[in-house]
């Protein structure tokens, strides 16, 4: 799922670009207001997320000429002042939502989810990558079209894989999102649930990466 970010700050931006790429978005970065402008009325976006105070064209401008061009684009705007008046002004001019700076990563993304299920371009349950499926509703996944075996834990670090297919984990980024911690026992662990899943799948279904992690490949010819 393709989402605009419209940040001048690089900083900000680039945590927002890594939040969105751990929950499975892809983002595209821009920090000039006219190619903002241009951007949004061009590109296929499921949601644009547009900070106020852009260079060249100010955020509020971009955003009314949006919607006076028939724009349907939901926009989640970011602001530095947040002031109540701003705040009218912007669900004037056509915002979605507001989501006042600084904020944290976590509810940008569970605003950006409710903003997505309201607008009816929710993601979808069923992914896939490679040669597996994901349910995330049924609690699912299957490798050439046969249901997996899984636990809790080897679901979890299944979902990760899918979500990220091509994107190489480390053994201490995988440790940390499935089991909550990144010591040695839980990069070890790792290790032994990367070999259980190679055993329920193929040797090859997730790559090693030496010195750096393991990687669900994409799409093989």
């Amino acid at each position: 799922m393709k989402i605009l970010l419209a940040e001048d700050d690089p900083n900000i931006a680039g945590h927002v670009v890594e939040k969105l790429g751990r929950e499975g978005y892809r983002v595209e970065v821009l920090s000039n207001g006219p190619d903002v402008w241009e951007q949004g009325e061009a590109g296929d976006y499921a949601a644009i997320i547009l900070d106020l105070g852009l260079p060249g064209m100010d955020g509020l401008s971009i955003l009314k000429r949006w919607r006076g061009a028939g724009l349907e684009t939901p926009v989640l705007v970011l602001t530095a002042r947040g002031s109540w008046m701003e705040r009218v002004d912007g669900f004037d001019a056509g915002a979605d939502d507001y989501l006042p700076k600084p904020f944290r990563s976590e509810e940008l993304v569970a605003r950006l989810r409710a903003l997505l299920r309201r607008t009816g371009k929710a993601a979808p349950r069923v992914k896939a990558a490679d040669r597996f499926t994901l349910d995330e509703q049924a609690r699912r996944v299957t490798f050439d079209g046969r249901e997996l075996d899984l636990s809790p834990l080897e679901f979890r670090m299944m979902t990760l894989f899918i979500d990220r297919p091509g994107v190489v984990l480390t053994p201490a980024e995988l440790a940390s999102q499935v089991q909550g911690r990144d010591d040695d026992a839980a990069k070890n662990a790792v290790e032994a649930m990367i070999g259980r899943l190679r055993r329920k799948t193929d040797s090859d279904a997730i790559e090693t990466r030496r010195g750096f992690g393991y990687v669900l490949p994409e799409k093989r010819p």
